[in-house]
């Protein structure tokens, strides 16, 4: 084992990318896109991703996965939390409009830079394939 005063400082300073395992890569693409705004991007042979800020989703199809990929893909096996500058109830009020349904939130959570609210939602081609 490493110890703390061995290890490197490697300068990290932000996540680039991630990768979700969905079911349906163009279906993902268009609720990311309609529901959260997200654009989506085509990039090498035609992969897809999502951007997010300075960060982008790579997406895998089920099955389909590029090299190298998680041990154990599958979709519905990430989380991941978006930060927004908008007031939470303009989120909602847009998630409602969107027939998205919140699974739980608003509720007070510890986010990377302190205290956030959060909304949960899921994404619809997680569970049955069926868009909300």
């Amino acid at each position: 084992m490493i110890q703390e005063e061995e290890m490197p400082v490697l300068g990290l300073g932000r996540i680039d990318h991630v990768v979700f395992t969905v079911r349906d890569v163009e279906a993902t693409c268009a609720w990311y896109a309609r529901v959260l705004g997200m654009d989506v991007l085509t990039f090498g042979n035609g992969r897809k991703a999502l951007q997010v800020g300075y960060c982008k989703i790579n997406l895998h199809q089920a099955g389909k996965e590029f090299e190298p990929k998680a041990v154990v893909p599958g979709p519905g096996t990430q989380d991941i939390c978006l930060v927004t500058a908008s007031p939470i109830q303009t989120v909602l009020d847009h998630l409602n409009r969107a027939g998205v349904s919140i699974v739980e939130g608003p509720v007070p959570r510890t986010g990377a830079t302190g205290p956030i609210e959060s909304v949960y939602v899921r994404d619809p081609y997680v569970d049955s394939g069926a868009a909300d």
